[in-house]
């Protein structure tokens, strides 16, 4: 896997491809679910469980910092701008909890 900054990174073929924006798109989702912002896409419930956000957000971030240089401008925005609101949207539910 040789890839450079600046190319998309996708897996699988044809209609399934995931590409990383799709991933990280993904793993911010999971965080939204868990700080109570979307519904649980399972039980339809909406929830807040701090643990399972931070570690959503702890992941997101070492996967920021070990792709570091290796990504998009493109990517490199989106991944800021998420991780941002992310890390905010959590201060703010610890701060009410």
């Amino acid at each position: 896997m040789s890839e450079k900054a600046g190319q998309n990174f996708t897996m699988g073929g044809g209609e399934q491809q995931l590409t990383f924006s799709a991933f990280v798109l993904g793993l911010a989702s999971t965080a939204l679910i868990h700080l109570g912002v979307h519904a649980d896409p399972e039980s339809g419930k909406m929830t807040v469980d701090l643990t399972l956000a931070r570690q959503s957000i702890d992941v997101l971030a070492m996967l920021r910092e070990k792709t570091r240089g290796n990504l998009s401008s493109e990517e490199e925005q989106l991944f800021s701008s998420i991780l941002s609101d992310l890390q905010l949207r959590f201060v703010e539910k610890t701060k009410k909890a």
